[in-house]
């Protein structure tokens, strides 16, 4: 994945029901934490080594973490947080594993696994990923977050009216008699 981890959070958190306060950054925030290593990768390693072999991207440290985290924070007003934390961490994972390639079974193995390889067909790399058919799943994500998106908007826009019941009003009218 290119540019979809991002929308990607927004709709895991989108779908969720009850969300607690300030999931949503949460969320958006460790979508793309694993990609952080690109500082790393294009300031330091002079891309030397493959970003998704650092050890952000290496599934076996995630669930470490995750579990290490889920146990300290159970039952307490942070473990909704923790846990979708380590949701938005594992769905980059995956996403990243449909062409970009994860070390799923590392430290025991160290191939990266993906579902679909992408040839270098054009003269930059970029052009190779944005104009494969797989893009198309990038996009699906971008439209699927734009359609939540304006959902919440216009439902945010249409407040709910109250429920109006029809009473019968009956009213007596007290008059003098004639004189």
């Amino acid at each position: 994945m290119l540019t979809a981890h991002l929308p990607a959070g927004y709709c895991l958190t989108k779908l969720m029901k009850d969300r607690p306060p300030l999931l949503l950054p949460v969320a958006l925030f460790f979508s793309i934490l694993p990609d952080f290593d690109l500082i790393w990768f294009f300031l330091v390693d002079g891309r030397q080594i493959h970003h998704h072999r650092y050890w952000v991207h290496i599934p076996a440290f995630w669930a470490i973490v995750g579990t290490v985290s889920l146990v300290a924070f159970w039952r307490t007003w942070l473990s909704p947080y923790v846990v979708i934390a380590i949701a938005a961490v594992f769905l980059h994972l995956v996403l990243d594993s449909l062409v970009g390639g994860i070390l799923w079974l590392s430290p025991w193995d160290n191939t990266l696994y993906q579902l679909i390889t992408i040839r270098p067909t054009k003269p930059h790399w970029l052009f190779s990923f944005v104009l494969h058919w797989t893009f198309l799943a990038e996009l699906m994500i971008w439209g699927l977050a734009l359609a939540l998106y304006r959902q919440e908007g216009r439902a945010a826009e249409v407040p709910a009216q109250p429920e109006v019941v029809a009473v019968p009003v009956v009213r007596t009218v007290k008059s003098r008699p004639f004189e």
